[in-house]
């Protein structure tokens, strides 16, 4: 499975050959480089480790320096390890470079959601809320009953209510490379990506290329 790892930059739109506006997200894949390679030899399965930006080594911990160390490259800021199937192209110490993919390609997309705080049930879970009259007192966007009374006298784990909502890794799937430019650096991806602006980004091969082909739609 192909991937680079890059920084969200933000979204715009450009206009096809029949000038339709098409929204894109443009991602920043510059100085992604190859880590690890993991093979069936060594590690019981094949993989190789993307890295992404610098990290001072004072700020390194020392497993990080070493690891860094045994494979000549610098301790990197953000490490993603992808899966491969057959030997990884790559070898350690590599850049990997936007031509890794080509337009038109469809592709996964793995980034950290937005935050959004602490978020009641209709924003979180999208609850309809109470009623608005009729005797609904200050309770428009309460939950409502959240548990039973003698049995079994405790509220069930997984009950869905409010609290911290975003900030999760989320993958987006099937999104279409419009560009892939390797002398800008960058690669404009069909719509929108999970994070905001200056979030990582992983830009990966699809994972459910069967399910589409048994479909019909490659």
């Amino acid at each position: 499975m192909k991937g680079i790892l890059g920084k969200k930059v933000g979204m715009t739109q450009i206009f096809d050959e029949d000038a339709r506006v098409v929204p894109v997200t443009v991602v920043k894949v510059a100085g992604c480089r190859v880590g690890q390679v993991k093979t069936l030899e060594t590690d019981g399965y094949e993989a190789m480790q993307l890295c992404l930006g610098e990290k001072k080594r004072s700020k390194a911990t020392k497993p990080e320096i070493g690891h860094a160390k045994k494979y000549e490259i610098e301790p990197a800021r953000h490490t993603v390890e992808v899966r491969s199937v057959g030997p990884p192209p790559y070898e350690s110490g590599q850049s990997v470079t936007a031509d890794i993919f080509a337009d038109g390609d469809l592709v996964d997309v793995v980034g950290v959601s937005k935050g959004k705080g602490f978020t009641g049930v209709m924003k979180r879970h999208n609850f309809a809320g109470q009623r608005a009259s009729h005797g609904a007192h200050r309770i428009h966007r309460h939950p409502g009953s959240i548990g039973m009374c003698a049995t079994p006298s405790r509220v069930f784990k997984g009950k869905r209510m409010a609290g911290r909502h975003g900030a999760q890794q989320t993958t987006v799937h099937n999104l279409t490379i419009v560009a892939a430019d390797p002398e800008r650096e960058i690669i404009l991806l069909k719509g929108a990506v999970p994070g905001p602006k200056g979030g990582l980004v992983l830009v990966r091969g699809q994972a459910k290329k069967k399910l589409l082909k048994q479909k019909g739609i490659l």
